[in-house]
């Protein structure tokens, strides 16, 4: 009997292998048809709340690298219709240079199929851990995440213009990686069979991507005295070196332009635009509407921009120390958005982590409130004291506020009031409709400022030190 139990058995199997895979294909197929409709809502987002686009600066930065390919001077580039040049970095002109080779459409169709790309992928990089501790599927977080992620204001307009701020955010975020990884060294990845794979993997190169960043934008160079300041100085040297090194290169292969941007086009802040346009949610943006100046009081924007620097680098530094080197990471990309004299709804990308890392705290909240939170609390019945029970509805709130915050974040990027509201001076003034008015052109700015003073960071959510600390007290214990 036995046996034949067994043989009938095994004769079953294969149709519950096939049950198996069948449930396993309908359930690709549902969460391939998800993401689809995550990715329809998202393009109906942008209809809804984005601004009509077509390419505006990659028409610009075209314009130059065709001008600049047929012999003019690059920096003398005015796109027509406007009064706006080049002003990124020769360095950053030389990498768009190919550009020149395509109409001006299809650089801008490629610039944001890569940026989208580049945005999945550091996505990936981001959402890595949070989703191996929760047990969810990469692949589907990634493909819901990416097209919620492109419909928020700074995507959206990165993408729409043709800007590049996408790409720099993944450069960063690759360097965030490297440390990630270097932290984890004498695990498998050092077993990898190629000298090229324990490279990668052993995160030696982390600081490349800062420092690329850095020569094609310069605001990215605040990373690298975040990285100082927390003593990270191998990759802060190598950020240091890389920058250096492809802008003396860039020096070596186009002298004119090199100098022509480092003495002149470097300091001619009116190329860029005037402080107080409604796109600049920079601090400096937000003061000059609020004086309904065109451009921000110098002084104060001044003792601000310090103080919000102080306030910025020093919550990143607590934050690492801490074990959380995405929300380090992010408060410092913060802080460079507010300090920044621009900075252009564009490029406010490092919302994006924010919204990540107050999601990933009210879940890590209400983890800890399930786990750790007893049923009862009593007390010996002979103590007097009688027995304490949590309130019933505790647990279900804990990480609410956080929650609350991240979706209120990400509707406020996704709506982004700050467009029904724009104003021009000298046409019109900042405070034509009044104080409400005022302060929802000024919203994302005031958003900035408040993650910058309030983001929380998580305890050993991803540390990228632990490893030298092991080693450093393997050593004193050797000593001693």
């Amino acid at each position: 009997m036995p046996a034949t139990v067994g043989r009938r058995t095994d004769r079953l199997a294969p149709f519950r292998n096939r049950n198996r895979a069948r449930a396993t294909d309908r359930r690709a197929v549902v969460r391939a048809s998800m993401v689809a409709a995550v990715a329809y809502a998202a393009w109906l987002a942008i209809g809804a709340f984005g601004r009509p686009y077509n390419f505006f600066d990659m028409k610009i930065y075209h314009g130059a690298v065709v001008w600049w390919a047929n012999g003019n001077e690059l920096y003398n580039f005015i796109a027509p219709d406007t009064n706006l040049g080049f002003t990124y970095p020769p360095f950053a002109a030389l990498v768009m240079l190919p550009m020149s080779w395509l109409p001006v459409d299809a650089a801008g169709w490629l610039n944001a199929l890569a940026s989208i790309a580049a945005l999945a992928v550091a996505l990936a990089a981001l959402l890595r851990p949070i989703v191996d501790r929760l047990g969810w599927s990469l692949w589907f977080t990634v493909g819901i995440a990416t097209p919620m992620a492109v419909a928020i204001e700074p995507s959206r307009e990165t993408l729409g213009y043709g800007q590049v701020n996408l790409l720099l955010f993944a450069l960063v975020v690759a360097d965030l990686v490297g440390l990630r990884w270097r932290a984890k060294r004498g695990t498998h990845h050092d077993t990898a069979n190629s000298a090229l794979a324990r490279f990668v993997y052993g995160g030696a190169w982390a600081g490349v991507g800062i420092g690329l960043a850095t020569a094609i934008k310069l605001t990215p160079a605040l990373f690298i005295a975040y990285l100082m300041i927390t003593r990270q100085w191998r990759a802060a040297m190598i950020a240091v070196g890389t920058a250096m090194s492809v802008t003396l290169g860039t020096f070596l292969l186009v002298d004119t332009e090199s100098r022509a941007y480092f003495t002149g086009v470097l300091w001619q802040t009116g190329r860029v635009g005037a402080a107080d346009m409604t796109a600049n949610q920079s601090l400096a943006g937000l003061l000059a509407r609020l004086y309904d100046s065109i451009e921000a009081p110098g002084l104060l924007w001044l003792a601000f921009a310090v103080l919000v620097l102080v306030l910025g680098l020093s919550r990143a530094a607590s934050a690492r120390a801490d074990g959380d080197e995405l929300t380090a990471f992010t408060l410092v990309g913060l802080t460079a958005n507010v300090i920044s004299p621009i900075s252009w709804s564009h490029h406010l990308v490092w919302v994006i982590p924010a919204i990540i890392v107050l999601a990933d705290a009210a879940v890590r909240r209400r983890e800890a409130s399930r786990g750790h939170l007893p049923r009862v609390t009593s007390a010996p019945p002979t103590s007097g004291v009688p027995a304490l029970r949590p309130p019933i509805w505790y647990p279900a709130l804990t990480g609410l506020r956080h929650g609350v915050g991240a979706l209120t974040l990400y509707l406020l990027f996704l709506i982004s009031p700050i467009w029904p509201y724009e104003h021009q001076l000298p046409e019109m003034s900042h405070y034509q409709d009044g104080l409400f008015g005022a302060l929802l052109e000024n919203s994302l700015a005031i958003a900035l400022i408040v993650l910058v003073a309030a983001l929380p960071w998580r305890p050993g959510a991803e540390p990228a030190f632990y490893h030298d600390r092991l080693v450093r007290a393997a050593q004193l214990t050797a000593r001693r």
